[in-house]
């Protein structure tokens, strides 16, 4: 449809969930959806490039942005701060694009608060096992950050419900088509189908 409005698809997940890796999944099989970009104050890992997985900004930066209301949401996570540029993603919905947002359950919760036809989808590692096995798989962060990060698994397991779906992610390629199909439902659904309903409601009274 010509008219199509897009959607902000929000995902979240305890990290070494594997939502990094889905994400850029989906955007590489299907058409039609953008990855916003966070802005973080923490420092680049091994390969990752300012402007592509996230813009790093200094603790000042980050504030202006916030005091300038730049940010969609933003929040601390590990002793640093993430946030989404707000241009980016309106810009793209008017497009008609689906805009993914990858960030935490508080900024997650945020972003239902101004755009309630959001869709939170919650990434689920197969077991907790799992999920500590990833994280120490990717060899770039101390024991003492990777019990922090199950820490914070543990607290933000308690908010899981607030979502629209959970996905589990066991196998990478299934779980790409899976939330592929979860969005496409979504963008069927009444609340996002009022002008349509309401031609033809309009166009009944006609006859």
């Amino acid at each position: 449809m010509s008219n199509r409005k897009g959607i902000i698809i929000v995902v979240s997940g305890f990290s070494g969930a594997g939502k990094g890796t889905l994400m850029k999944a989906l955007i590489a099989r299907y058409p039609g959806y953008a990855l916003s970009v966070s802005a973080t104050t923490r420092d680049p890992r091994p390969g990752e490039e300012n402007g592509r997985e996230y813009f790093f900004v200094s603790n000042e930066e980050f504030e202006k942005l916030i005091k300038e209301n730049g940010l969609i949401e933003h929040a601390g996570y590990v002793n640093h701060y993430y946030g989404t540029p707000r241009k980016f993603v309106e810009d793209k919905l008017s497009q008609g694009i689906d805009v993914i947002l990858e960030i935490e359950i508080q900024g997650a919760l945020q972003i239902k608060e101004q755009y309630p036809d959001a869709v939170l989808l919650f990434v689920m590692p197969p077991s907790a096992k799992e999920l500590e096995k990833r994280l120490r798989g990717r060899g770039t962060e101390t024991d003492e950050v990777i019990t922090q990060r199950l820490k914070r698994a543990k607290e933000e397991s308690i908010g899981i419900e607030k979502y629209d779906y959970i996905v589990v992610n066991d196998d990478l390629e299934e779980c790409v088509d899976r939330l592929h199909q979860i969005i496409g439902a979504a963008h069927q659904s009444p609340m996002r189908n009022l002008e349509l309903i309401d031609t033809i409601r309009n166009e009944l009274n006609e006859l």
